[in-house]
């Protein structure tokens, strides 16, 4: 019996055991602010270029879930920039099928608090990995304003709800809520809804989460307040003409991200001998926590601000090889470098005595179980990790990093990070490179201008 055609072997990023690393580099636009840019410029009152505009897979899904919407964006070819005419929050149209949101867990949580709003329904659904991850702490909250959703419910997750799933728009009114986690995804949904609401909402935070929807808003005339003591978000539309003034932003120049330059600087960090330095890359402090954990771990990390752009700082980083010391990753410093753990965690396997990685349970809802991800990653090459409900701990590795086939469960940072742990085996590791495009398309051929041994 003939089945047809076999499935062409994914295609493999190879990396192994590299001398020094050096020299300079300039990294994808920041993830994150790629995506309000976009769907601020959208609620705008004018046109908007943005420069530097990240390219991964994620922010074109925010660009084409607003084109859906009836925004006109058009990316200028060859380039990371993108032309944004604002259509502001009354200007948005029912999409004609439902919106992709690809594995793009910002896209569909900030669409949900966009739409919330909107005097329509509009069907959001995702990849499969998507699919997986929860979607009702941010539906709760909305609910509580009057918006309304239907979705796909898991059985080892009774009242939770995941994608697909439709927002059933409508009026909102305004809220005082405590938030259960802090998470800047969940903070801008409910801010975006707010912004739509018939009178304030406040938001109190239990920790400090990324705060550039609020630094942006601001920045673009938008009735929010900030409270950095008490971690307290108002938003206050009363009078507001539901539109963003952007008329005073004409460019907003994006840059560089740290998350992306995580995996380059923890490169320079764990191969002996490598000095690297990562150009114009954001340096917002809700963001630094990857190198502030890096200095606790004994790197020599140089910081020098360059400076700043709708509110946001940037500069240069410079990392040099020496040797590491474990530390302990908790609290405020954890949730400051959440998305970096995994590569952090490959770093500590060069670190003396142990490292200890706590208040990760947030981990469990990413793009894959990190947790496990990354603890199946680190046995793989041979490193001695204990793995916890929420957290683990990693100890020296002495001997030989083994290579082998990394399986990322389409995650793109455990791509990455096996990929960084790659460069000290005498073994290839291979990666599966659709699993990395998501976030940072270049980074192959980043590592390779800075030395790295590929394929």
């Amino acid at each position: 019996m003939n089945d047809g055609p076999s499935k062409p072997e994914a295609e493999l990023l190879r990396t192994r055991k590299s001398g020094p690393l050096r020299g300079s580099c300039r990294v994808p636009g920041d993830k994150s602010l790629s995506h309000r840019a976009l769907l601020f410029s959208a609620l705008g009152n004018s046109r908007v270029t943005i420069a530097g505009l990240g390219l991964g897979q994620d922010n074109a899904s925010t660009a084409g879930a607003l084109r859906a919407l009836g925004v006109p964006i058009v990316h200028e070819q060859g380039r990371d920039a993108a032309v944004v005419d604002g259509v502001g929050f009354a200007g948005l149209k029912k999409s004609s099928a439902p919106v992709d949101c690809g594995n793009s867990g910002t896209t569909i949580r900030l669409l949900m608090g966009l739409l919330a709003g909107r005097p329509f329904a509009t069907e959001l659904f995702g990849d499969a990995s998507l699919s997986r991850r929860p979607m009702g702490r941010v539906a709760g909250p909305l609910g509580l304003m009057g918006a309304r959703f239907e979705g796909e419910s898991r059985a080892d997750r009774p009242g939770d709800l995941f994608p697909p799933l439709t927002v059933m728009g409508g009026p909102l009114k305004g809220i005082r809520h405590d938030l259960h986690v802090a998470s800047a995804q969940l903070k801008t949904a409910i801010v975006l809804a707010g912004l739509q609401a018939d009178g304030p909402t406040e938001l109190t935070e239990p920790g400090l989460s990324r705060d550039h929807t609020e630094r942006m808003l601001a920045r673009m005339g938008a009735p929010i307040t900030v409270d950095p003591a008490s971690r307290r978000v108002r938003i206050d539309p009363t009078g507001w003409n539901r539109i963003l003034d952007t008329s005073s932003c004409h460019t907003i120049e994006v840059p560089g991200d740290i998350s992306s330059a995580a995996f380059i600087v923890a490169a320079a960090a764990m191969v002996p001998g490598s000095d690297i330095t990562v150009t114009d890359v954001g340096l917002n402090p809700t963001r630094t926590g990857i190198l502030d954990a890096l200095v606790a771990m004994g790197a020599d990390v140089t910081i020098q601000v360059d400076g700043e752009m709708m509110g946001e700082p940037w500069g240069r980083v410079r990392v040099r090889a020496q040797p590491l010391k474990g530390a302990r990753i908790d609290g405020e410093l954890a949730l400051r470098c959440l998305d970096e753990i995994p590569i952090l965690a490959m770093v500590a396997a060069t670190a003396s005595g142990q490292t200890v990685f706590e208040d990760l349970a947030e981990l469990r809802v990413k793009e894959s179980d990190r947790i496990t991800s990354i603890v199946r990653e680190l046995t793989r090459a041979g490193v001695q990790v204990d793995e916890r409900p929420s957290g683990l701990t990693v100890f020296h590795h002495t001997g030989k990093v083994q290579g082998g086939r990394a399986v990322p469960d389409h995650d793109h940072r455990i791509a990455m990070s096996a990929a960084v742990l790659g460069l000290l085996s005498t073994e290839p590791t291979e990666i599966p490179t659709a699993d990395i495009g998501t976030s940072f398309p270049t980074f192959a051929e980043t590592l390779s201008n800075l030395g790295a041994s590929l394929n």
